[in-house]
């Protein structure tokens, strides 16, 4: 290879990397089972994907005995052969089509694979290459032993890890580079390590309760898990992936092309981003996993399991990182990463407290903050190619959401009063979001605008302000029973939250099906449980981990609330594997962010400085960059741009594709379009309601607080010299602010 690209940053590593003593078994044993299965020097379409120096030199059976270290012997046989499997097939997908772009091909090659992972009942299919008789083989021997929960979870993350190729070969094929919040959404669900999270299950003899399995907490561990372990090897493959193959799914790469740095900058944010994940791995694990497993009363062995669990997680990644020191398939010459202190087996420990005390000043920083003042925001100017629609019968919304409001008591002086219910005029919003909507229809979203803002509030005031989390959750669990699926309500509305609540789900469960009941309370659900997370924070004085905070931002917001109903109202058209299809869900994800982030944006001085709220887009980058309130700003447009691009691009492109491949009927094909076009309103409304309401205009705020005008003041700055996670990229930040990015190049 040429000279390498950059140097390799200097990795949090806090954790002592140890290997296992059956390394040299599983080395012979993994050769001879990509023999036999003809994945050595067997050609495939006239070429050999790896010939036995190839093979040798990648050595994963290293790989996994540094990330398998407590694995029995033949445990450690099977997870090698599981990781021989997974990178032959990443090569053979990459000769076979992504240089060919065969997209034709490619689907038809991943169609089959899940064939060979049946959850129940033996395989009926017949494997006809090295990639699918390799995986009947490893199926049968990994299923007997593992339960049927977990065969499930295992399918559905190899299942993505095949599918989701398709993204790559496409953004290969048309030379697109992903955004940064799609490509770290996508390379979760491409890059294999939920997957290699299910392997470590099973190499420690240790499965996660299915109680709670699929539970906020555990799910944050795969993520981080996972997040960490693609994002270090995108800073080793860069050179290879980018130089070499042409690759364009890297994180460095895609960090690189959104700010218009170098690719030193570049992998040392993505670092920074790789720590933070981390940091917050350690922080679920420590906050999070005991009162869970509490709650839900797990056994003493199913904790002994969790804790397994998250051991060989950690084992995971230090293990992760000795090996691509080690391995020909990466750049891993120089640099801090390789040359900042011994090497060796055995020294990865010494490198455990230079990882500790340079990350410090980030935690530090991280659990800093205090309300101050900030001034009024600067707006920017937001890319938004959709003009607003207003519905005509937004006058009488407005007199009956007062009318209702002091009816069910949410404008009783304890957290709004009427005056303030006028200002904020939710109406204004959902005459924006449903423009064609009925006077009834129009007054329903009315109240759900409403309640759910009104709900936001009430959780700091009445839970943040004296940290009473447990009332915060029976307050929670309540609220759910508000709603109920089948039957009448039977619990008594306590207050305005709960009035108003029971007032809204009669008359928007009434004429719906108990399906589409218990998707929207799910939904609802969803909002009210991320609140809880909110406060988990607030109590910690924690700003959280950019990734963590942008994928619960759409929870706190209520997106999935207000595009259930869009979903419900669309009928049985579309059928349900539809709306979970990729090009569906990252339209929706695109649009919520777009309209996260703008309230964000709008709702800064009034969180920060009024209400010491940091649960905000624009402080969250401050803290992890180390930079002023405006280079910020200007970070967080550019993501709503890279959005709402990404948007465009899937309207445009990616539902016409999707209905070819699906092979969609008119009638469905025109839902979704619409849908499409409900999701434009719902973000022009959006941006309508933000400038013409007084919810965030420093006059109002200072009305409210009781408070005379202010003075002029200077924008909150980190201190000179801060250090940590993202400041040694902040100067490229403020650099890149203002430049409008196109992710489709």
């Amino acid at each position: 290879m040429s000279k390498q690209p950059y140097e390799l940053p200097d990795f949090y590593v806090p954790y002592p990397a140890r290997i296992s003593p059956h390394l040299e078994g599983a080395r012979a044993h993994s050769k001879a089972w990509a023999h036999e299965f003809d994945m050595i020097d067997v050609p495939q379409a006239g070429k050999a994907i790896w010939d036995e120096r190839d093979f040798d030199s990648h050595d994963y059976a290293l790989l996994c005995a540094y990330t398998h270290p407590d694995a029995t012997g033949p445990a450690l046989d099977l997870v090698t052969d599981w990781y021989v499997w997974v990178f032959y097939f990443d090569d053979h997908f990459l000769e076979l089509y992504k240089k060919t772009q065969d997209l034709a091909g490619a689907k038809a090659y991943l169609d089959r694979l899940p064939l060979f992972m049946p959850v129940e009942g033996p395989i009926t299919e017949t494997p006809d290459n090295p990639v699918e008789r390799g995986l009947v083989d490893l199926w049968n021997r990994t299923v007997p032993s593992m339960s049927p929960g977990w065969r499930q979870r295992f399918v559905g993350t190899t299942e993505a890890l095949l599918a989701e190729s398709l993204w790559e070969l496409t953004n290969i094929s048309t030379g697109r580079i992903a955004n940064p919040i799609e490509y770290v959404e996508m390379r979760r669900k491409v890059g294999g390590a939920p997957w290699s999270a299910n392997l470590v299950e099973y190499a420690v003899n240790a499965e996660v309760p299915v109680e709670i399995a699929h539970t906020r907490p555990m799910q944050v561990l795969s993520d981080t898990f996972s997040d960490s372990v693609h994002l270090r090897n995108d800073l080793f493959s860069y050179q290879r992936e980018v130089e070499t193959e042409g690759e364009v799914n890297n994180g460095v790469l895609v960090v690189e092309r959104f700010l218009g740095c170098p690719p030193q900058q570049a992998a040392d944010l993505v670092n920074d981003i790789l720590t933070s994940r981390l940091h917050q791995f350690e922080n679920t694990a420590v906050t999070e996993i005991p009162p869970l497993l509490a709650e839900h009363q797990i056994d003493p062995q199913g904790q002994l399991d969790v804790l397994a669990y998250v051991k060989g997680l950690q084992d995971w990644q230090s293990g992760g990182h000795e090996w691509h020191l080690r391995s020909s398939r990466y750049m891993n010459k120089g640099g801090k990463a390789a040359l900042g202190g011994p090497t060796g087996l055995g020294t990865s420990a010494a490198r455990i407290l230079s990882s500790l005390i340079s990350t410090a000043p980030f935690r530090v920083r991280s659990h800093s903050f205090a309300p101050h003042p900030v001034g009024p925001t600067p707006m920017p100017e937001f890319y938004l190619p959709y003009a607003a629609k207003l519905n005509p019968h937004l006058e009488t919304a407005r007199a009956n959401l007062l009318a209702w409001g002091d009816r069910v008591g949410i404008t009783d002086g304890v957290i709004w009063d009427a005056e303030m219910l006028k200002g904020f005029d939710l109406p204004l919003c959902a005459a924006g979001i449903n423009p064609d909507a009925t006077p009834d229809e129009l007054d329903l979203a009315s109240g759900w605008l409403a309640w759910g803002t009104y709900a936001d509030d009430y959780y700091p005031v009445v839970f943040g302000r004296t940290k009473d989390m447990a009332g915060a959750k029976a307050t929670t669990q309540r609220l759910s029973e508000f709603m109920p699926i089948d039957g009448p309500i039977t619990q008594v509305p306590a207050n305005g939250l709960e009035r108003s609540l029971a007032d809204l789900w009669v008359r928007t469960a009434g004429p719906m099906t108990v399906e589409d009941r218990r998707t929207f309370r799910a939904a609802v659900d969803t909002m009210t449980e991320s609140w809880l997370w909110e406060l988990a924070n607030q109590f910690q004085n924690r700003i959280p981990d950019p990734v963590d905070y942008i994928e619960m931002r759409r929870r706190t917001f209520g997106s999935d609330l207000t595009m259930s109903l869009c979903r419900i109202g669309h009928g049985r058209s579309v059928p349900p594997a539809i709306y979970r299809s990729r090009v569906v869900r990252a339209m929706e994800n695109s649009a919520a962010d777009y309209a996260c982030l703008l309230n964000d944006v709008f709702s800064y001085q009034k969180e920060i400085q009024f209400e010491g709220e940091f649960h905000n887009a624009v402080m969250v980058v401050q803290n992890f960059l180390g930079c002023d309130r405006d280079a910020a700003l200007a970070m967080v447009n550019n993501l709503m741009t890279a959005r709402m691009q990404q948007f465009e691009q899937l309207v445009t492109v990616g539902l016409p594709t999707m209905f070819d491949d699906f092979g969609l009927a008119d009638d469905v094909r025109q839902t979704l379009l619409g849908y499409a076009g409900e999701l434009q309103n719902w973000m022009s409304g959006i941006l309508v309601w933000h400038r013409g309401c007084d919810r965030y205009d420093e006059p109002s705020l200072l009305r409210r607080a009781g408070k005379p005008l202010s003075e002029p003041v200077k924008t909150f700055r980190i201190p000179h010299g801060a250090t940590g996670p993202g400041t040694s990229a902040a100067k490229t930040y403020q650099l890149a602010g203002t430049r409008r990015m196109d992710g489709a190049r």
